[in-house]
């Protein structure tokens, strides 16, 4: 996506309230006390009474947080049903990733009380983050539902909900976002994400005009430049994307996702010396980002540069072994650099599980790569294999053709071959010479075979 994690003031949607806050929380009036629901302790006399509570909110307000679990363990043990106490005291756990800890005084809290929305919100973004997306919607649709809960905090529940809910659920996250904005103001973060959703609902003008929107307010958003240019991208809209690209580069020109946007851009263009130099400046600062590396192998190959494209592919493969596609890459780099031998066991693994593949297209380009590969080792039986695994996922194209015709030459299948061979000369129409002169002289040949 093009969004980050973080909020529009910086920090992340899975986090809550910053320490400063939990400190005043610590220290409730007696009127804020009496607001809790029924069943929480209130404990106005000991907020006067016991120091403990003033201690704990200095070591908070310090973020002093091992300090602040001491107190609040403290305080907790003798104030057993003060779910205000529990819940401060899961923060302060979560805070130092003390995540097990922190679900438990959590639960705790809630248990005691039901209606508290902040230890609901806060187990429900800590679920979310340890990835438990299940449980996570459970508590913040809970927080989103606590009656007369604060609406600034039952708007950040669905917030977080639509959030969990978009890759899914885009309908029932845009319902959320509707909910949210009921209860707070529009902020630029939920414009972006507005956008977001109408393009998972494949409403492209709908994201287009959101993503304008936010612009509009800012135009210096970075994120919301990506996602426009994206979504231009995918209307066809290259003439309007490289401007914005352009314009936005010269304020920010080492934002690596525009500097990729427009390495790509250029790239489907079949310009690869001009997305080249910006994708290598790339590399050189984010050489562990393996969709740059990947970016800058692909384009080594586009322009010819074969024995640069190859270490990298090697490099990601190594890291992802099982990606399928990655092998296929650096076996159509082996197979360029005339090493088809060492080409042919990397496709072998790549095409042992078709599911893999992120499509039958790409399966069936892998398929071609073997084929070829095994005509360069003079393994027609292996070759005539590859072909037809591909007839099933791909159309016949003249060098499919044409493999499967040498292959069954080499295999002295008279008859298949020069049916092949002719079916290649059928289609090849001149875009092939030197395979065409090969089949004509072939045929000869097999005619006096038969």
């Amino acid at each position: 996506m093009h969004r980050t994690n973080q909020d529009q003031r910086g920090q992340s949607p899975w986090r809550l309230i910053p320490a400063a806050t939990l400190a005043t929380f610590i220290c409730l009036s007696p009127f804020a006390y009496a607001q809790l629901p029924a069943g929480t302790r209130d404990a106005a006399s000991e907020t006067q009474q016991d120091p403990l509570r003033t201690q704990a909110a200095e070591a908070l307000s310090k973020q002093d947080f091992a300090t602040a679990i001491k107190l609040l363990s403290d305080l907790s043990e003798k104030n057993p049903n003060d779910a205000q106490v529990l819940y401060n005291l899961g923060s302060a756990q979560e805070s130092l990733d003390r995540n097990s800890e922190a679900e438990a005084s959590y639960r705790r809290a809630i248990a005691i009380s039901p209606n508290l929305i902040e230890p609901h919100l806060a187990l429900g973004l800590l679920l979310a983050r340890s990835g438990r997306t299940n449980d996570a919607h459970t508590e913040l649709g809970a927080a989103a539902a606590v009656p007369n809960g604060d609406a600034a905090l039952r708007a950040r529940a669905y917030r977080a909900l639509a959030r969990l809910d978009q890759p899914s659920n885009p309908a029932g996250a845009s319902d959320e976002l509707l909910s949210a904005l009921k209860l707070s103001s529009e902020t630029p973060d939920d414009i972006l994400l507005s956008g977001e959703l109408a393009e998972a609902n494949n409403d492209l003008l709908g994201a287009e005009t959101a993503y304008r929107r936010l612009l509009t307010a800012d135009p210096d958003n970075v994120q919301a430049i990506a996602a426009l240019v994206h979504i231009l991208v995918r209307q066809q809209k290259a003439d309007q994307a490289e401007p914005l690209l352009t314009s936005a580069l010269q304020k920010h020109p080492d934002d690596p996702t525009l500097n990729s946007q427009l390495a790509s851009l250029y790239e489907t263009q079949n310009k690869p010396d001009q997305a080249l130099p910006i994708v290598e400046k790339l590399h050189a600062s984010h050489a562990q980002d393996a969709a740059i590396t990947r970016l800058l192998a692909r384009l080594y190959v586009r322009s010819g540069h074969y024995e640069k494209a190859l270490p990298l592919y090697t490099s990601l493969a190594a890291v992802s072994p099982g990606d399928p596609t990655l092998l296929d890459d650096q076996a159509d780099a082996l197979i360029r650099l005339r090493r088809s031998a060492d080409a042919e066991p990397l496709l072998q693994r790549a095409i042992a599980d078709p599911r893999a593949f992120p499509s039958p297209e790409a399966y069936g380009v892998a398929l071609s790569h073997l084929a070829f590969a095994a005509t360069n080792n003079n393994d027609p039986a292996t070759a005539l294999r590859a072909l037809e695994l591909r007839a099933k996922v791909l159309p016949p194209t003249p060098s499919a053709i044409f493999l499967a015709a040498a292959a069954h030459d080499k295999l002295h299948h008279v008859k298949e071959a020069s049916d092949m061979y002719k079916q290649f000369l059928a289609v090849a129409k001149g875009q092939f010479p030197d395979e065409e002169w090969e089949a004509r002289h072939r045929l000869i040949t097999l005619e006096h075979m038969k």
